[in-house]
């Protein structure tokens, strides 16, 4: 009996240090490409990989929960119990990824103005070696847009266009983003944004134009590398454009 216990205590450890390595290793995936230590593409691997692994550890810690709990060994299955919560936790972030995934289109390029969307300019420079080109995908793109995110419209303001680029701007700002650009003339603010467990770069260009007696802000959000942004641009530009309309 005493074997016995010895053993599952062993087996309940070994669990738990796995759950764990394995854990560190998909939160290093991100890491680990936000400091440059290998590209997006490995980080990605890494973070698939030990996701696969991690399954495979919640469900031997599930079996070994099992076993130890009918042998009445209470270290064993605390420790069991442990690695199944780690891993359960660990698996959390990986699995919402891939739920999102399945349930957007393919694109990485959100526009409020599918027909005639901003333009970027002074962020071309930091865009140089992107993957993915700055130059609007047409028709077909905005068709996929609309399907998936039929909400993602111009926002309309009962105040003037300069009162309205100070209150983008602020709010931009308010976010962490990098200006790149503010050209109140103009009505257009460049930015972008960095995301922060992969170091994901974003661009991001406002334009504010006059219509009637207020004023119309359109944007567009465009990742630099990827085929799916996973709904994060059309994320940024609803939290953006619902920070403006409260702030009202």
């Amino acid at each position: 009996m005493k074997d016995q216990k010895r053993t599952g205590t062993v087996f309940a450890s070994f669990c738990l240090v796995l759950t764990i390595v394995f854990a560190a290793a998909m939160a290093t995936a991100g890491c680990g490409t936000r400091q440059g230590w290998w590209d997006f593409r490995s980080g990605l691997a890494i973070l698939r990989w030990s996701a696969y692994a991690e399954t495979v550890m919640v469900m031997v810690s599930m079996t070994a929960c099992v076993i130890v709990g009918s042998r009445k060994a209470k270290n064993s299955l605390a420790l069991s119990c442990i690695a199944l919560v780690i891993g359960v936790v660990a698996m959390t972030i990986p699995v919402r990824m891939w739920m999102i995934v399945r349930s957007v289109p393919p694109i990485h390029d959100i526009t409020t103005d599918r027909e005639n969307p901003p333009q970027f300019a002074a962020v071309l420079i930091a865009r140089r070696g992107a993957l993915n080109p700055a130059e609007y995908g047409g028709p077909e793109l905005a068709e996929q847009q609309f399907k998936a995110y039929p909400d993602i419209s111009p926002l309309r303001l009962d105040i003037p266009p300069k009162e309205a680029f100070a209150r983008c701007l602020a709010a931009a700002k308010a976010r962490g983003w990098e200006i790149v650009a503010s050209e109140a003339d103009k009505g257009i603010i460049e930015a972008t944004d960095t995301s922060l467990w992969f170091g994901f770069k974003d661009d991001i260009v406002i334009r504010i134009t006059a219509e009637g007696n207020g004023s119309r802000v359109d944007m567009r959000s465009l990742s630099r590398v990827g085929k799916s942004d996973v709904g994060a641009n059309a994320r940024r530009i609803r939290h953006f454009l619902d920070t403006l309309r409260k702030s009202g």
